[in-house]
């Protein structure tokens, strides 16, 4: 196990709770290897810095981008929240060294892996919020993302949404049932495939795969982009 101290250096911030750091940093395939509760993962910690890192997120771009309208916001907000944008900040904080996972998903490259980073990347902003309150976790997730923010309110945006984007022509064409449907889940809890098939009303219009649901979704949207929507 590394040191969680020198990580702690590195992302400026200071855990009075240390085993919530080391959960955040804990992959589901070691807590499985070790024979240990999935609590002791860091899915939970995920679930809550995700929904975090929209708010704070969101809540500068509201603030920066003052004559924005709400789908310029959206747009804004994903292409700093997407998995691409997450991973690059955790290599950036070298998250991934600090990582304990089992002997088969180190061998399999996970430290480097996407969907892996970006996860852990919002379980630490999460073990953040929880170790020392909102405040701290705004300043700590405006600190990491501070040039994608800046580049994102002066409308540089590095990563296509595809999911906004088709939901924003669909919707002018007056669609509103569009759905995304997980077809099938592949491989190991560690190193799953995920498919999935997009549908507007009732129609399949893309599909996509990806190591994440989210990636999945993204790239059965832009499936659907490349297509055409002609058939509405």
């Amino acid at each position: 196990m590394n040191n969680n101290r020198d990580f702690e250096k590195i992302i400026g911030y200071q855990f009075k709770d240390k085993k919530l750091l080391g959960r955040a940093l804990t992959h589901s395939s070691y807590v499985k290897e070790q024979g240990q509760s999935r609590l002791n993962d860091n899915e939970r910690l995920e679930f809550l810095g995700d929904a975090f890192l929209d708010a704070i997120v969101g809540e500068d771009l509201y603030k920066k981008m003052e004559k924005a309208e709400e789908g310029q916001l959206t747009k804004a907000r994903a292409s700093i929240v997407c998995e691409k944008s997450l991973a690059e900040a955790a290599r950036a904080l070298s998250v991934g060294t600090y990582m304990q996972f089992s002997k088969g998903e180190e061998k399999s490259g996970g430290r480097e892996r996407d969907s892996i980073l970006a996860d852990a990347m919002e379980a630490v902003i999460g073990a953040v919020y929880l170790d020392g309150g909102y405040e701290e976790a705004r300043d700590f997730v405006l600190e990491i993302f501070q040039n994608a923010l800046l580049d994102a309110g002066n409308g540089k945006l590095s990563n296509q949404d595809y999911k906004s984007d088709l939901q924003e022509q669909l919707q002018a064409k007056g669609i509103l049932d569009i759905r995304y449907v997980t077809e099938k889940e592949e491989g190991p809890d560690h190193d799953k495939t995920f498919s999935v098939r997009l549908e507007a009303c009732g129609k399949a219009i893309g599909s996509g795969m990806g190591k994440s649901k989210k990636l999945a979704e993204q790239n059965a949207a832009r499936d659907a982009l490349e297509r055409g929507l002609h058939v509405f």
